[in-house]
């Protein structure tokens, strides 16, 4: 009995200390940071070096305003000892950010899921430039849920259904359908026609990430990208097609699109990556990337439900 109740004490002391010890602050949580060995006389001298992008003076300010806490949840203040093999939180800072003139839709909210129909242009989680103007920060600010974590990602250019669970304890349940392809996934795109194709086809190829940054392309060898492409309209040289991806690579449906002759409409990677934004400056709102992902459908792992949502934007042929 004793071993037994040793055991689950030092459990819940391992859930504890991982725990965010800090509030969620408009949409957004703290982050974590392990403490590893080393000789920092200081906390703020580990901050300084290891996050060399914010300046000393920063991290202080931080500190003096109680966003800087060690495992427990206490403030820690800039002469605070450094404490090997713990670890600390404090909230991530970003410039002021442009908003994204787009708003999402919660299609569905119960224990345990959100389904949300995010905007084109919009990111799904923190990243980068991007902070507050993302689906994730977004609905925890507007729905009050700290624990809220996304089931899958989509791309900031792509629109349509993201998934989202509520519970820590039924995460791993929901995340493992996307993970084990126990999820029937639909998207819609505009692209131009390939008059040599013969449609509807099951593409299979390998898709690995190119020298070019952010940018995936097909090799020889084993196919580790399947796609089923059908065509469901046409005007004049356009075309739209519905896309059943069977696996989940990064960008499986624009690189595989671009390969076969049909790159979507308005994307600005495939099939030329085109440069990126400079900071601050907003994108062409006007020129969306013609990819929605139209609808999801999987049995509810946690309550045995056949569960399908579908979006409600459409794309303009």
């Amino acid at each position: 009995m004793q071993a037994s109740a040793r055991k689950r004490s030092s459990g819940s002391q391992r859930r504890a200390a991982n725990r965010p010890p800090l509030p969620m602050i408009d949409g957004v949580s703290p982050s974590a940071v392990a403490l590893p060995p080393g000789g920092w006389p200081t906390m703020l001298d580990f901050l300084a070096e290891r996050f060399p992008r914010f300046s000393r003076d920063d991290w202080v300010e931080r500190m003096q305003q109680g966003e800087v806490r060690d495992a427990l949840g206490a403030p820690l203040a800039p002469d605070a000892p450094y404490q090997p093999n713990n670890r600390l939180f404090y909230y991530r800072r970003l410039p002021p950010e442009s908003p994204i003139p787009f708003e999402e839709t919660v299609l569905f909210q119960d224990d345990y899921l959100v389904v949300a129909d995010k905007p084109h242009f919009l990111p799904v989680t923190p990243s980068g430039r991007y902070l507050q103007e993302t689906l994730l920060v977004r609905l925890k600010r507007k729905l009050g849920l700290d624990t809220l974590t996304p089931m899958h990602r989509i791309d900031r250019e792509t629109a349509g259904l993201v998934l989202f669970t509520i519970q820590p304890a039924t995460r791993n349940a929901y995340q493992t359908l996307f993970r084990q392809r126990d999820v029937a996934k639909y998207y819609e795109a505009i692209a131009p026609m390939n008059e040599n194709l013969s449609l509807p086809l099951v593409y299979r190829s390998r898709l690995q990430e190119s020298a070019a940054f952010m940018q995936m392309h097909e090799v020889a060898g084993e196919p580790n990208a399947e796609t089923d492409i059908a065509l469901l309209e046409t005007c004049g040289g356009l075309a739209r097609y519905a896309l059943r991806p069977a696996t989940g690579q990064k960008h499986q449906l624009r690189a595989q699109m671009a390969a076969l002759g049909m790159p979507i409409i308005n994307d600005l990677i495939y099939p030329v990556l085109q440069p990126d934004l400079p900071q601050g400056v907003a994108p062409d709102y006007s020129r969306p990337l013609q990819l929605l992902a139209k609808s999801v459908e999987f049995t509810d792992p946690v309550t045995g439900q056949k569960r399908y949502f579908e979006s409600q934007q459409c794309l303009n042929l």
